[in-house]
């Protein structure tokens, strides 16, 4: 009898699958039942906007309920259309929940959100000008106390060194193993943190006398390029359009921003400035500077450094390709920046300011 009650359920067990089954279309996933429809059939929308959506029903299918979710938050939905209400900006997924004959399925639509507004435009002033070693391949600047720190790059010359930005003159230099291509540095609660670009790797040092404290390694970040923090927090480009929160005490990595603007999402920030929750970032090979929000990602002003680089001697050390715009450090005493690139012989100090 045990045995014949068994084999019963089982069966209705099976049949009550295959009615299901059969009642979706022969489909097995239900997942497979929806698409999410949006406004326009775009991937990219802006922060704020307003947007159509609906669910395609493939198989006529009653749908008791939906709801859409994007990084964990519900986005209410009102005459139809949602409000893309998020901190933080780039590429996105959009959730709906959908419940459907006492069962439930989610779907998902990959979209990309982008700034609400474009970039204002910045230019420069040059308040001075001072020397600079012509054979600093510059990777990162920071000041501290007055005094100039900097890591060079290249394998067989990467350097970290302290100097004086007034005469150029090096005050104390390390020499990084010859296998090693340095590259951002920055400092907080008296640590020197110093990234390399494709070892994986990277170093904490005493900033008094340059002695290497430990080594640390990198989590997804797929490179090392720019460094910089503000007070609590260390933030790392690695080439592409994430830039990475790292914890200072464990340097685990704990999240990222990417960075935006209100048409495409961009990369290539380079060397990294924090300064008045804004970061101040070169982009790679190119003569500007980013104005990056902290939070969103957005990229609120590009800043244009056209004409600097004709300013500079060429001498041996010069390579047209490679000898770009690269290296900022803000000056807190005197409200300034400090601006340099690869090999240049000038270091510039530049007052930023909107262009008219």
């Amino acid at each position: 009898m045990t045995i014949r009650l068994r084999t019963m359920a089982k069966l209705l067990s099976i049949f009550g699958f295959l009615l299901f089954f059969l009642g979706c279309g022969g489909e097995k996933d239900p997942s497979k039942l929806f698409s999410i429809q949006l406004e326009g059939n775009k991937n990219k929308y802006q922060q704020n906007q307003l947007v159509g959506v609906a669910i395609k029903n493939k198989k006529d299918i009653e749908i008791s309920s939906v709801q859409y979710f994007m990084d964990g938050q519900e986005l209410p939905l009102t005459d139809g259309k949602l409000k893309l209400d998020l901190k933080t900006l780039g590429n996105k997924e959009l959730v709906a929940k959908i419940g459907f004959e006492d069962r439930s399925t989610e779907i998902k639509r990959k979209i990309k959100l982008l700034a609400a507004k474009a970039p204002e435009i910045y230019t420069y002033e040059i308040i001075n000008t001072y020397p600079h070693d012509s054979g600093a391949y510059t990777q990162g600047l920071e000041f501290s106390d007055g005094i100039l720190f900097e890591s060079t790059g290249q394998k067989g010359s990467s350097t970290v060194r302290k100097v004086n930005f007034e005469t150029g003159e090096i005050i104390q230099k390390i020499n990084m193993d010859r296998q090693v291509f340095g590259e951002g540095i920055t400092l907080l609660n008296n640590q020197l943190y110093h990234l390399t670009w494709r070892s994986g790797i990277g170093y904490v040092y005493n900033p008094e006398n340059l002695e290497k404290i430990k080594n640390f390694s990198y989590g997804e970040s797929r490179e090392g390029w720019g460094l910089c923090n503000d007070g609590e927090k260390l933030f790392k480009s690695d080439g592409t359009e994430k830039i990475w929160f790292l914890n200072p005490a464990t340097l685990e990595e704990e999240g990222y921003i990417e960075t935006v603007t209100n048409k495409s999402i961009f990369n290539m920030a380079n060397e990294l400035e924090y300064v008045d929750g804004k970061i101040y970032a070169n982009v790679y090979q190119k003569e500007s500077m980013m104005i990056i929000n902290t939070t969103s990602g957005a990229i609120e002003g590009v800043i244009n450094f056209g004409g600097l680089k004709s300013k500079i001697n060429k001498d041996a050390n010069w390579d047209e390709g490679n000898s770009v715009l690269n290296g900022v450090a803000y000056h807190p005493e005197r409200g300034t920046f400090f601006v340099t690139g690869k090999n240049w012989d000038k270091l510039f100090e530049v007052k930023i300011r909107k262009k008219s």
